[in-house]
């Protein structure tokens, strides 16, 4: 199985990869039909552990070949990178302010019971799927930079950084499910629209190693504009989000577990 899955190319590589989390997506979502609500202190030990390794990811797997591959290609290796890591971060934070932007306005014009549990349903499954967009591409470009044998860039690293984001989708999706749930919504309504904000992962990531293997150019801009992508989620959702447990100290401890795993993925089969 996985000699086959290694010969497969780059595109369909990420394609199953990031099947793979919509699928752990779908997961966190079915927890509807089981609970009425997950420890918090689960969810929350998953989100640290993402984090860590999405931190490490988007060194070791992503930015680290991005500069060696401007290098290589005679580029201002550090103005390409900075260019890609924040305009990565800067459009995730548009998204952010877009996002609450049209929140505003559909709170003003909520102006009945079942309109309003209908946007309410909406915003949740768009502020979730803007984030996941981004998190397809990640995985998209680390696929597709395989093709060119950059240190740093392994199958394994790959592997690992989907399910990385396979991980903390579990959370998303229930954070999407359960909520719908509460607000009078079916079960499977509720299902629907968890799993619905993870299909377009598989979308972003054939985009992503299209994008990678037809434009080579692209490529060390791609890589840090993914890796700027990430760290804008880590800071800005997964570790709060982890942090608000009791337990701190035990949050920030899996995220340094998952941190240290990617690492020595990374490092040793590098």
């Amino acid at each position: 199985m996985i000699n086959i899955f290694l010969e497969l190319s780059p595109i369909i590589q990420a394609l199953l990869a990031t099947l793979f989390t919509w699928f752990i997506t779908l997961l966190g979502a079915s927890i509807v039909f089981f609970f009425k609500e997950v420890k918090k202190g689960i969810m929350d030990a998953l989100l640290g552990f993402s984090a860590g390794v999405m931190i490490a990811a988007s060194f070791w797997s992503l930015l680290n070949p991005a500069i060696e591959m401007a290098n290589n290609m005679n580029m201002i290796s550090w103005l390409v990178v900075f260019l890609g890591f924040f305009s990565g971060g800067l459009l995730l934070f548009l998204g952010d302010k877009i996002y609450d932007l049209i929140q505003r306005k559909m709170k003003k014009k909520a102006d009945d019971s079942s309109s309003s549990k209908l946007k309410r349903c909406l915003m949740l499954v768009f502020s979730i799927t803007l984030h996941n967009i981004p998190e397809g591409l990640v995985v998209g470009v680390a696929f597709g930079s395989l093709a060119y044998s950059l240190q740093g860039s392994t199958i394994a690293s790959a592997l690992t950084l989907a399910l990385g984001i396979g991980l903390q989708n579990f959370p998303e999706g229930s954070a999407v499910s359960l909520p719908l749930r509460r607000e009078g919504f079916s079960r499977k309504k509720a299902f629907f629209f968890g799993q619905l904000s993870g299909i377009v992962e598989p979308i972003a990531a054939v985009i992503g190693a299209v994008l990678v293997l037809k434009i080579q150019i692209l490529l060390p801009f791609l890589l840090s504009f993914a890796a700027g992508a990430m760290i804008y989620v880590v800071v800005e959702e997964l570790i709060p989000e982890s942090q608000t447990n009791k337990k701190k100290d035990l949050m920030a401890l899996f995220t340094l577990i998952g941190f240290s795993i990617m690492m020595i993925l990374d490092v040793a089969l590098g």
